[in-house]
């Protein structure tokens, strides 16, 4: 997944997103590098990182404040509650919301539009808007990761996947 993550960080052709149903962690947070994002009304977003005894990846403890401001990104990243597409666009992160039945012909349709633009003025307005933080972005990213991967190990991740198993709520009142 990490892989992945840094191969989106370092696109140069713009990348779109259309988004249905649940995108949760990685599926929220992968968006933040694309260039275009559209939503279905029935998209579902949640990055539950914090609830889960993680911390958040993909550099969306950098960029997240960067977009909305702290305190929403605070909400979004340590509340850890989900939200609709109408709400990912009042945030910033998402540019239209959709019917179900129309997003993803929407999507393919600015998709379309973007194609039949220049593609070397596309490419390096991508690399213009993206430049100034890609190295910071890309640093994050690992330091978040490599935290990511410490975490799953913790007793507090094992508590709420144990949870999960178990069908019950999370005790972490034994954690300081």
């Amino acid at each position: 997944v990490m892989r992945v993550l840094a191969q989106l960080l370092n696109q140069e052709k713009p990348l779109i997103a259309a988004v249905n149903g649940p995108a949760v962690g990685v599926g929220t947070t992968m968006l933040l590098h694309c260039d275009l994002v559209y939503c279905a009304r029935g998209a579902r977003l949640q990055m539950p990182f914090v609830s889960l005894g993680l911390c958040p990846e993909a550099g969306a403890s950098m960029l997240l404040p960067m977009i909305m401001g702290h305190l929403r990104a605070a909400e979004l990243l340590m509340l850890a509650e989900p939200f609709s597409g109408e709400e990912a666009v009042a945030l910033g992160l998402a540019n239209a919301v959709f019917e179900d039945a129309d997003y993803l012909a929407e999507a393919r349709q600015k998709a379309r539009r973007l194609a039949a633009q220049p593609p070397a003025s596309v490419r390096l307005t991508k690399a213009f808007m993206r430049g100034p933080t890609r190295d910071a972005v890309a640093a994050h990213m690992k330091l978040e990761g490599d935290n990511f991967l410490a975490r799953l190990s913790s007793p507090e991740a094992r508590e709420a996947m144990t949870a999960f198993m178990e069908k019950r709520k999370p005790d972490f009142s034994r954690f300081s």
